[in-house]
């Protein structure tokens, strides 16, 4: 699921980020003494030939283009003067959750899209909003008018996608549409030019995604969403689903559909999967970003764990579509391959990163491909038409579980190149940080009596140290690619979590003496399981991880050679560069250039290229959890664009700020 444990502990209602003195002290939204949770035109291959800022379009979809690159072929700013950007213009949606009872649980994870010379975004609550590009004027708001009494388990949505119908007349109504999903699994199609609905589409320019489809229940919260923009190839507009994935053992059904852009009519239907009488589970869901390749007709599609999270005794085998980079025949919705990064799921390792789209150079020769970032700190790059890994990938034995009723499987894929880009553990007593002496001595009691074995210990009656934890790795924000020197940004949290089996009829004592004495674990019912969950987010008293230092950092892989070709700490706490988990994700430009926000510092940063060097950076209304993007707007200026909302989820103050950047 989407929804991961992070920074989670219990004082008072806040988190302490750090020692006692000076340090960020951050409010969170707490149940049960319950912490913080968190956790998404123009390809590669012709920015590759060195398509010019002249020929550029924009930064049309939510990854920048329809395979997730995350690159604008502009250098107005460059490495030279992007130290003299300023602010140019500021807007506020004016979304602060009001009148929900999750407000607290509210995030601002858009990233905007530029169409036909206009800003597109989307609020949590799945208003799409209009700007001019230049200037940050309101042109038009469209409110879907979400149910804001329910419970959402998210309380996101990342964006809009665009689409030309190119077989309408000039200046025809909805020629231009845009597409919404929205937390109550509604897919809208908006008039671009005005943002009235699209009465061609659906039942009056929406489609009820919950329509006649198996969805689960007996969770405290509405467990079908979706939080990220669809993707839209040769007049499809393909849609996945966030689902509520730990609460039940048959749990929502996590297909992948594909509907007609002017219609709205289902087109095809395909499921991760198999629904058999043998096999009790669900989900596997794709509720990141997917993305599209136009010219081989394919989507590439980042399949979740299935249900339940931790106990898989009741889906056995290595539930093949699951945690999988999936390409579909985009016109049919027909397997073509599918690579599968993690074995009968056991540690909630969804692949939270948007496939991306790239090209490799091989024996002399351009090779398209796909690269995959994931949770546990590993990448894998493979030919974008068969699947096969371009570096080889080992099937290594891993640990096996001692609970009884689970199988787990023998092996799990470790890329050879590039290297893992975060410790894959064991977390050991000696390695444990924190301020003061005090700080790692609770750390280190939390080690105690607990399977501890490195990557892949499967869950345990006794807990398991999850190392990298389940909110690890690269997540939503996904990676940026850079064609003309074919480097991977990407982004990595270090985290590490404690995860524990409790046989079922233990479950509601053990709820009680979890409360009684103030811990912020996070429980999971896993309903039709012998088996309930409880897991926490490694964090000594003061706050910090356990785990050492940097948690978070940004890095450079050369995919020709596989070669981390430089990694830097990013993030503050206090004064101190020991890095933040990073959630959002970057954006690198022709200038030589990578901006990132994504930290729970507050600040927004320029990173040159070639070598992570911090070139410029700005504090910020609230944290960025978010991806930048950049354009050139009609009045000649390159634009860099955030949204600023904080996290409430992370426990960092939410806001409603898209903030603009551009040169003097």
């Amino acid at each position: 699921m989407c929804v991961t444990s992070l920074l989670a502990v219990r004082r008072a209602g806040e988190i302490r980020l750090f020692s006692e003195s000076g340090m960020k002290t951050l409010r969170v939204w707490t149940a049960l003494g319950l912490l913080v949770m968190i956790v998404a035109g123009w390809g590669p291959a012709a920015w590759a030939q060195g398509v010019s800022a002249a020929g550029y379009s924009g930064w049309y979809a939510y990854g920048g283009d329809a395979g997730g690159t995350r690159y604008a072929p502009l250098e107005q700013i460059d490495r030279s003067n992007v130290g003299d950007l300023e602010v140019a213009w500021t807007y506020r949606t004016g979304e602060l959750g009001e009148g929900s009872p999750v407000a607290g649980k509210l995030t601002f994870e858009a990233t905007p899209v530029l169409f036909e010379g206009t800003l597109y975004l989307s609020t949590a609550f799945g208003k799409v909003i209009a700007l001019d590009p230049a200037t940050g004027a309101e042109r038009w708001v469209y409110d879907p008018e979400v149910d804001r009494t329910k419970r959402y388990s998210e309380l996101t949505s990342r964006g809009v996608s665009v689409w030309l119908d190119e077989e309408a007349e000039a200046g025809a109504a909805c020629r231009a549409r845009l597409f919404i999903g929205t937390i109550d699994a509604r897919l809208i199609a908006l008039d671009a030019a005005t943002g009235e609905p699209c009465e061609d589409f659906g039942k009056r320019g929406q489609v009820d995604l919950g329509a006649g489809f198996r969805r689960g229940g007996g969770g405290e919260y509405v467990d079908y969403q979706v939080t990220s923009p669809p993707a839209v190839i040769n007049g499809l507009v393909v849609v996945g689903s966030s689902i509520g994935d730990n609460w039940n053992v048959n749990t929502g059904n996590g297909a992948v559909r594909a509907f007609d852009a002017r219609t709205g009519k289902v087109v095809w239907q395909w499921s991760p999967i198999a629904q058999e009488r043998t096999v009790r589970t669900g989900a596997a869901n794709v509720w990141s970003i997917i993305s599209a390749d136009p010219e081989r007709d394919l989507v590439f599609v980042p399949t979740s764990s299935p249900s339940p999270d931790f106990f898989g005794g009741l889906r056995p085998g290595d539930n093949r579509y699951a945690n999988s980079v999936v390409a579909l025949r985009a016109s049919t919705g027909e397997v073509v391959w599918a690579f599968q990064t993690v074995h009968h799921d056991l540690w909630d390792y969804d692949i939270a990163a948007q496939p991306a789209l790239v090209d490799v150079m091989r024996d002399g020769e351009i090779v398209p491909a796909v690269a995959q970032a994931t949770k546990m700190g590993s990448l894998f790059v493979l030919h974008r038409e068969t699947g096969e890994p371009l570096f080889e990938v080992e099937e290594r034995p891993v640990p096996q579980t001692t609970v009884s009723g689970e199988t787990t499987f023998a092996t799990q894929p470790f890329p050879t190149r590039p290297r893992p880009l975060m410790p894959q553990g064991p977390l050991r007593p000696e390695d444990v940080w924190g301020p003061t002496e005090e700080d790692r001595e609770a750390c280190r009691a939390l080690l105690e009596g607990r399977r501890n074995e490195g990557i892949f210990t499967p869950p345990s009656l006794e807990g398991t140290i999850m190392y990298p934890g389940n909110a690890s790795g690269t997540n939503w924000g996904s990676v940026a690619y850079d064609p003309q020197r074919r480097l991977l940004i990407l982004s990595t949290s270090r985290l590490a979590t404690l995860v524990q089996l409790i046989p079922r009829d233990e479950l509601a004592e053990e709820q009680a003496r979890a409360e009684r004495a103030g811990e912020a674990f996070e429980f999971g019912a896993q309903r039709g399981a012998p088996y309930a969950v409880k897991r926490l987010t490694l964090l000594s008293p003061s706050g910090t991880p356990c785990n050492p230092p940097p948690w978070g950092t940004l890095a450079a892989v050369d995919l020709d050679t596989g070669e981390v070709t430089w990694e830097v700490t990013v993030g503050e706490f206090g004064g101190q560069p020991v890095g933040t988990p990073i959630f959002g994700g970057a954006a690198v430009t022709a200038g030589g250039l990578v901006f990132a926000g994504g930290t729970m510092d507050d600040t927004f940063r320029a990173f040159d290229v070639e070598s992570g060097e911090v070139l410029w950076s700005t504090k910020l209304p609230r944290s960025a959890i978010a991806t930048p993007m950049t354009y050139q707007a009609e009045d000649g200026k390159q634009y860099v664009v955030v949204v600023a909302g904080g996290h409430g989820k992370l426990g960092l103050p939410t806001g409603d700020y898209v903030m603009a950047f551009a040169l003097p």
